[in-house]
């Protein structure tokens, strides 16, 4: 049997380790090579990539994905998507969702991973059809977590619903690393005995169970696993990529990665590390394991987030507190999976009612649309307290959230005007007005101040 891989460099280990900050120029030199390595796929796109390139990088998204592609056109690129959230934080129009995925297949996407926080499947159909009518690969996810209401069943049943949507494979994402080897093992067998597709399996090292997870996970049946070239592997990204392979080719599997190309690679990126770790953009304390995440289930992003939160508010010696309090929230809510954006959501819900020293004395805008219904089903059932106290006597809504919203893509072209030189530029703008906007500014003045002129030969 065959294990491949796919590559996160270049999205979810510098998302998990650095928060996205590794600019385009710092990895063109060696796309050339990940090209050749033999992986199944590049994960490059999509995810905090977008919202990263036009607030911090000041590069356009559209444009690293079109290079990256020149780059390496033997591998096929991988992005993920947030299902109807797309790569932000709210519900968008279909005419939107269907636009920003077939524009992402022209610029050169291959496989989109596509997720609902919630799980919940009506989120995701728009994406996943608008991903085949254009001829590409959707993967359908299911947001692995731990509730008393998650098991085997809810995620086979998941996976099957996915299958009749026709997903081209079934990949099992587990944000915060809190799938065990056995509970690995057991998910994955079951859904190969219940699908006809491949099964991607994505962990990450936060609980230190990544590396024995994977290897359960490929003893199960899975086709794929994600895994981060070494230098940029472990803590909160994922396991390595070289002792994966290693590990599989010990156990008899065929695996087609060149061990030699791998090392040239991570070769590449080890200085790379070493200054992000001498500039503070890389904190030692993502690099460790966490194994409070297995009670709390907080991914690595998460935590960061609560870190920024409460240094920013003067209050991080109330860190424990707020961990403590996110499992509550969590069961208030309904047990959603902690993934984006409901891990956010939940996050500085917890951070509130742990700073104002009283539950739900100041609710976000953000949690009072989950319990409206924004969006989509809560998995469980949400306190009805908690719903009394935000909706009053207002009904929750139990429809498809954007069943309910105007077509968005006319509007926003109209509202960007001359800044948006494509279809793209206005996608930018829906997802991230005011970054967007401030990115196509200080293009034009860009542009306004490059001067071109010819030498004429005197004769």
């Amino acid at each position: 049997m065959k294990v491949q891989f796919t590559e996160t460099v270049l999205r979810d280990a510098n998302q998990s380790l650095i928060a996205t900050r590794l600019p385009f120029n710092k990895f063109q030199p060696i796309l050339e090579k990940l090209d050749q390595a033999g992986y199944y796929s590049l994960e490059c796109w999509g995810g905090a990539t977008f919202d990263s390139c036009l607030r911090y990088l000041d590069e356009d998204p559209w444009e690293r994905l079109r290079k990256i592609k020149a780059a390496c056109p033997n591998t096929k690129l991988q992005m993920l998507l947030r299902g109807q959230n797309l790569l932000g934080y709210k519900h968008y129009p279909d005419d939107v969702v269907r636009m920003f995925v077939k524009k992402s297949i022209e610029n050169g996407m291959d496989i989109i991973r596509i997720f609902d926080a919630l799980n919940d499947i009506r989120n995701i159909e728009v994406a996943v059809d608008e991903t085949l009518k254009n001829g590409a690969h959707a993967s359908g996810c299911i947001c692995y977590t731990t509730s008393p209401i998650h098991n085997l069943e809810s995620y086979v049943k998941l996976a099957k619903d996915m299958e009749g949507m026709g997903v081209g494979s079934i990949c099992i994402k587990d944000m915060a690393g809190i799938m065990g080897p056995q509970e690995a093992y057991d998910l994955v067998k079951a859904l190969k005995e219940t699908v006809k597709l491949p099964i991607v399996v994505h962990t990450h090292c936060t609980t230190g169970l990544g590396p024995v997870t994977l290897q359960k996970a490929v003893e199960a049946g899975a086709d794929v696993v994600d895994t981060a070239i070494s230098s940029f592997s472990g803590g909160t990204s994922q396991p390595a990529t070289e002792t994966m392979a290693y590990i599989f080719r010990q156990e008899g599997y065929e695996v087609g990665l060149n061990d030699k190309v791998l090392k040239e690679i991570n070769d590449f990126f080890k200085p790379l590390k070493a200054g992000y770790l001498e500039d503070k953009t890389l904190n030692p304390r993502v690099m460790g394991t966490e194994t409070d995440a297995l009670v709390y289930q907080v991914p690595g992003g998460m935590l960061s987030n609560l870190v920024a939160q409460l240094t920013a508010q003067k209050s991080l010696d109330r860190l424990d507190e707020v961990l403590n309090e996110v499992p509550a929230v969590r069961k208030d809510l309904g047990y959603p999976p902690l993934v984006t954006p409901m891990s956010q959501m939940v996050g500085v819900q917890a951070t509130a009612n742990v700073l104002a020293g009283e539950r739900y004395k100041n609710v976000s805008k953000e949690i009072k649309a989950y319990v409206r219904g924004e969006y989509g089903k809560a998995p469980g059932e949400i306190d009805p307290a908690l719903v009394k106290k935000i909706l009053g006597d207002e009904k929750p809504i139990t429809c498809r959230f954007a069943d309910t919203l105007k077509p968005g893509f006319e509007e926003g072209k109209k509202e960007i005007g001359s800044l948006a030189k494509s279809d793209e530029d206005v996608l930018s703008y829906i997802a991230f007005p005011a970054q967007a906007e401030a990115f196509f500014q200080k293009r034009a003045e860009k542009e306004k101040n490059t001067f071109s002129y010819t030498i004429k030969e005197i004769k």
